[in-house]
């Protein structure tokens, strides 16, 4: 696997977004996630977007974090969002999350961010249980989704 830092705007990171808007719809029944995000927002240093390509150079997986502080959405100064963490179907189980995690992880904390924060649905298992495996705990919501039910937060220091 090969992961490269691109733009959230270039023609495989809007690939991969539309499969997992697609997922998200048809897991919850809606129009997918409706977090505003703009490309700007995963510029370094203040984010990251990174994706994840194949032997045959086909995107298989994505991720990306986005600086946050202190506002009226529930976020702290010094908080690194995840957005858009994704493998898609053929190449899961094959730990391609685990190290798109741990790259956003590291680019974070060199950038000075303290803490990544998360936001996943309770009808993705598979996200919580990639989350609590990696030592991120339970905390109070945030975000586009803070008053919805079926939203979780979570986050860990970094």
């Amino acid at each position: 696997m090969n992961i490269r830092s691109v733009a959230f705007d270039h023609p495989d990171a809007v690939k991969l977004n539309d499969q997992v808007q697609a997922e998200y719809a048809e897991r919850y029944g809606d129009e997918g996630d409706a977090t505003p995000l703009d490309p700007s927002m995963f510029a370094p240093p203040l984010g990251l977007y990174l994706i994840a390509y194949d032997e045959r150079d086909r995107p298989v997986a994505t991720g990306g974090w986005r600086a946050q502080g202190e506002n009226d959405e529930g976020y702290s100064d010094g908080d690194a969002e995840l957005k858009r963490m994704y493998v898609i179907p053929e190449a899961r189980g094959f730990g391609l999350a685990r190290r798109i995690l741990a790259a956003l992880e590291s680019d974070a904390r060199a950038a000075g961010r303290t803490r990544m924060v998360l936001e996943t649905g309770s009808k993705q298992p598979e996200a919580v249980a990639l989350y609590a495996s990696s030592d991120y705990e339970p905390c109070a919501k945030f975000g586009h989704y803070r008053f919805h039910e079926l939203s979780l937060c979570y986050a860990k220091a970094l």
